[in-house]
């Protein structure tokens, strides 16, 4: 949470995934007071908004509900930050985005330092062809990363998700 900007800036700048170059003033360690944002400025335009795209948007909206579920400490981690600017620019560029989450959750799992056996769970890794492989494989990314992570929450986006492919 932060204050700072009050409504110099769009609140379309602050959609799901965007890729923003924030500056902001942290406060003394000793006090309750949130950081001050004092600039924000969009990197690359928001998913789907330079091409209206609702699936796009949907997926960002679902990776963005992982994000906030999974990582939660405060802490620089270049190879992670890489990982989900290029994912950004990837799903932005991507012709058919139908498999892109199912891509995304595999290679999240890897950088969090429990990557899918493919020998063990060879399901969870062969890309579907059908809307109900794709469906299934889903619920059970969705099993085996809450089965890795403490703070993991079943995304509400999940069902969104779900229907948008449908």
């Amino acid at each position: 949470m932060v204050y700072g900007l009050g409504r110099k800036h769009s609140g379309a700048i602050y959609t799901p995934m965007a890729l923003l170059q924030l500056t902001a003033e942290q406060p003394p360690a000793n006090s309750k007071r949130p950081p001050t944002l004092r600039e924000a400025t969009l990197s690359i335009s928001p998913i789907g908004l330079r091409t209206p795209d609702l699936t796009k948007q949907t997926i960002a909206l679902f990776l963005s509900e992982v994000l906030f579920h999974t990582l939660k400490h405060p802490m620089e981690d270049p190879e992670m930050f890489e990982y989900l600017s290029n994912a950004v620019r990837l799903l932005e560029q991507e012709k058919e985005p139908q498999n892109f989450h199912l891509q995304f959750l595999i290679g999240l799992a890897e950088r969090l330092g429990f990557a899918i056996d493919e020998q063990a769970h060879p399901e969870l890794v062969r890309l579907p062809l059908t809307r109900a492989e794709r469906q299934k494989q889903l619920r059970q990314l969705c099993s085996y990363l809450s089965e890795n992570i403490d703070t993991w929450q079943q995304p509400r986006s999940l069902d969104i998700l779900t229907e948008i492919f449908d």
